[in-house]
Order: structure tokens, then C-alpha cells, then sequence
């Protein structure tokens, strides 16, 4: 038997095709664009989520025909919280509108407003990246895109209709609408009929290691599979990295440095401390929840920062260490506003402390600190939700550089650990969690930790350092608040 474990990013489609053992047999991936048509929007065609998916599976079965042929089971991860909107033919009505597109930001007060006990219905503050105040935002100037809309999908639900034919998602990935109630698994139909919706709109939930429903017999027979194919419920992206790196007992842990980046924590219980910006989430497994804290541009403003200086990531990586000396400046990285623990869709990216001295070496390093900082004000944030870390898995495309690893866990103050497959994380929790659909397989034996292949470890004479930069660095923040929403 194989399973095959597809993830969709906001920048690329990546799928990974594993044994009956969970062992990676083979990987690909297809990038995708993200456009920006105006200030604080930002939005994808689902037609090409669809179109890289395919192409990514075509490539891996080209490889790997053989194993292809065993495949058993299909599970989905995902990028959070995008508005993906069908009218009743199925025709998608307009590019979705992603998890950091933040043009929604005054439809989150009008939400609380309208439901004054959201926060303890959903266990998290009103963001503009979740998906309810999107709706609401399409109500007042997309009114005829509204109007139309049948279904609101998220983004791997959508692949997993077009797999299946079926309007499904998993309680973690229903977690960030805004629409669950995540101590009950529910949908709210208080939180439903605050944005005009209601439960025909949105797709059945399951549990993320749980079938929801099978392989279409088109697809099925096109792809030269023999028997049937489960598709499971699948995962919000963070969910699946989780279960891919083995986060799934109450205090283990993970930091992940994607497009976003985000400290993720599985808990034993429901417990939501929204005043600080905190996710608290069902887990993608039954009976499980997690908390998480996000900030929105992680390795993304290292690629920022790239395009700017016409230079490859790869290379800003390899100079920045030489940039941690002679004062450098100071990198705020909300360059897409900020989630936890700021709340603050106005905030901006900003480098402070610039002189005529100052290289491309000492933006790298200023870029891959403040990252590093912002990791450490979501951690403070989960301390004070009560939540105590020891160590944590690292992941998540930043993970492949040693140096930024440092960085953050001497920012954090405890070790981040690399395992052997990490950068296929989400991918190959979607793979696991089929497997657990299309079998009988013990979920602890089956969502076990990869080898760790490296342990960063916090650099404790850099650490009096890094926290009087810290303590500067949120310093700035508070001096420019007021700034930023002017």
C-alpha cells in the first residue's frame, strides 16, 4: 500500500507519495503566484491550486508508477482560513481571498460587535485573516459575488471536492473561520447567521484522520488505480506539519518558518487566551486541541527582502551571520501587519538604526533576527496562556538554515530540534493521516517523530545581547503603533 500526502502553500503545491511505514518513497512540487491587486489584498486563483496539484501528483507517478499504482488513501493540508467561494453550479466565483490578505479589518469589530461572546464561542479574537469577516467584507463591496455564493470552502477543501466530489473539511482547518465552535467541534449557527450564512453553506465535518469520502471513478481510473482510494478529512496546514513531526502529545511542540511563521503547542484541553492574540484550535486529531501563535511574514521577508536587494535567498542565508556584528539594525517584520501578539493589521515593516556602514550582510542578519524576535513575543504570549516549553521541533523552509535555528532558539531560550524529512512536514502529516483513514493502524504508532538530524541550541553568550535588542525592538513597536494606524 502507498499513501499520498498533498500541501497546499500559499507558494507552492507539494505532494509527497509514502509507504505503508510512512517512509517518503517520493516528492514534488509546483509553485504557485500570489497576487496583490491592491494595498492589503492579496489572492489566488483556486483554478491553479487545482492545475499544480495535478501536475505535482502526474510527476510523482511518472517516477514512481509502481508504488503509485498501491495507492490506498489521500490526505490533504492546507493553507488556512481563504475564502473559497462557489455559486450552486460549482463555478468559483472570484480568486480567493488568503489568510494574509487583511483588507477585512473593520468587519472584525463589527463581528465582535455583532456577536459580543464571539471570543468564547471561538476561543480567538476577530483577525482579518480569518475567513467570517471576509464575508462580510463581500457583503458590503462585492454584494453580487455574495449574493451567489453557495458554498464557502477553504483551500484544500476545494481540492478535496475536486477529488471527491464532496463539500468536506476537518475540525482544525474549520478552527480559523471564525464559524466553529471549537470546545463543541461544531459549527456556530450564532457566528454562521452573524455573516448571513448558515449550515447548507458550509461543507460536513470530519475529524482529520477520518474518511471523507472516496477517490472520483474518473480520476481513479485516468491515474491506472485498481481499487479504491479514501480521501481523509486532512488538516489545516500547522495541523498536519504537526502530526508529520510527530506533535501530538500535550507539551510537544513545533516552530515552523514558512511564508508565515508560527509556535505551535498541542494541548490536552481547550484552552483559548484570545486577549493576546493567541489560536487556540482544534487539533486534526479526535479529542485533541492546540494553541498557536502566528506572525505573518517569517520567511517571506527574507524573500522581500531578496527581491529588493536582487539577491538569492540562498546567499542573504550564507552572509548574514557575518552581519550580527557592528551593530546592526533593528528589523520590525510585520510587512503584512501583524497576528500574535499585536493584533495589528496596520503595523509595517521597518528598519531602524540604519548608518552609511551598514551592508547587505547586516540586513540579512537584522531580517533573521526580527523573525527570530517575533517568534519570542508569540512564546511570551503562550507562557501567559500557560503553556511552558522545553524544546520543539523546527520546520518549515527556514529550518534548513543552522544559523536562523541559533537565532531563534537563543531568542526563545530553549533548543529547536531538525528532523530528517521536516521540509515535507505538512505533506507527509496529510500522508499519515490517510493512512490512519484507510486503516486500523494505532494513531501513536503510526504519528511517531522523524530522526533528529540537528539540534539548535540557544548561543548563551549572545543571549544579554539579543535580549537588549529585544527589549528595543518592542520598544519601536510601542513608539510607532500610533504611526501606523495614522
Amino acid at each position: 500500500m502507498s499513501f499520498l500526502g498533498i500541501d497546499l502553500g500559499t507558494s507552492e503545491v507539494k505532494v509527497v507519495l509514502t509507504d505503508d511505514e510512512s517512509n517518503v518513497v517520493a516528492t514534488a512540487g509546483v509553485k504557485l503566484r500570489v497576487d496583490n491587486p491592491h494595498p492589503h489584498w492579496s489572492e489566488q486563483s483556486p483554478q491553479s491550486w487545482w492545475n499544480a496539484t495535478l501536475d505535482a501528483i502526474g510527476a510523482v507517478r511518472a517516477e514512481h508508477p509502481v508504488e503509485f499504482a498501491a495507492l490506498r488513501g489521500i490526505g490533504l493540508s492546507g493553507q488556512m482560513h481563504g475564502a473559497t467561494l462557489l455559486d450552486r453550479g460549482g463555478n468559483v466565483l472570484r480568486p480567493a481571498i488568503l489568510w494574509n490578505d487583511t483588507r477585512a479589518y473593520a468587519e472584525c469589530v463589527e463581528l465582535e460587535a455583532l456577536v459580543p461572546d464571539s471570543r468564547t464561542i471561538t476561543g480567538n479574537l476577530a483577525m482579518p485573516g480569518f475567513t467570517a469577516p471576509k464575508l462580510l467584507w463581500l457583503s458590503k463591496y462585492e454584494p453580487a459575488v455574495y449574493r451567489a455564493v453557495q458554498k464557502v470552502l477553504l483551500p484544500k477543501d476545494y481540492i478535496a471536492w475536486k477529488l471527491t466530489g464532496e463539500f468536506v473539511s476537518d475540525m482544525s482547518d474549520a478552527s480559523g473561520t471564525l464559524w466553529l465552535d471549537v470546545a463543541r467541534r461544531d459549527w456556530s449557527d450564532r457566528m454562521l447567521s452573524a455573516t448571513g450564512l448558515s449550515r447548507e453553506n458550509m461543507p460536513r465535518l470530519v475529524e482529520g484522520s477520518e474518511a471523507a469520502g472516496q477517490l472520483r471513478d474518473e480520476l481513479r481510473r485516468e491515474w491506472g488505480l485498481p481499487g479504491g482510494v479514501v480521501v481523509c478529512g486532512g488538516a489545516g496546514d500547522n495541523a498536519a506539519s504537526a502530526v508529520g513531526i510527530g506533535v501530538v502529545k500535550p507539551g510537544d511542540a513545533f516552530l515552523s518558518l514558512g511564508t508565515s511563521g508560527v509556535l505551535f503547542a498541542s494541548t490536552a484541553r481547550y484552552a483559548p487566551n484570545p486577549e493576546e492574540a493567541v489560536h487556540a484550535f482544534c487539533h486534526c486529531l479526535p479529542g485533541q486541541w492546540h494553541q498557536m501563535s502566528v506572525i505573518l511574514s517569517a520567511a517571506a521577508s527574507l524573500e522581500w527582502l531578496s527581491v529588493m536587494l536582487k539577491t538569492n535567498v540562498s546567499e542573504l542565508v550564507r552572509i548574514a551571520p557575518d552581519g550580527q556584528d557592528g551593530d546592526p539594525p533593528v528589523f520590525l517584520p510585520y510587512l503584512n501587519g501583524e497576528r500574535t501578539p499585536h493584533n495589528d493589521a496596520a503595523a509595517k515593516g521597518v528598519f531602524f538604526g540604519m548608518t552609511a556602514s551598514h551592508r547587505a550582510e547586516h540586513l540579512a542578519y537584522s531580517v533573521m533576527e526580527g523573525v527570530a524576535f517575533a517568534m519570542a513575543d508569540g512564546y511570551a504570549a503562550l507562557r501567559n496562556a500557560g503553556t511552558e516549553l522545553q524544546s520543539a521541533s523546527f520546520v518549515g523552509g527556514g529550518s534548513r538554515s543552522s544559523f536562523w535555528g541559533q537565532l531563534c532558539a537563543t531568542a526563545l531560550g530553549f533548543p529547536l530540534n531538525r528532523h530528517e524529512g521536516s521540509e515535507v512536514g505538512g505533506a507527509l502529516g496529510a500522508a499519515r493521516l490517510a493512512r490512519l483513514a484507510a486503516s486500523n493502524d494505532d494513531p501513536l504508532a503510526v504519528l511517531t517523530a522523524p530522526p533528529v538530524v540537528e539540534v539548535c541550541e540557544p548561543v548563551q553568550e549572545r543571549r544579554a545581547l539579543l535580549d537588549e535588542r529585544l527589549g528595543r525592538y518592542r520598544r519601536l513597536y510601542r513608539a510607532l503603533k500610533q504611526e501606523f494606524a495614522a
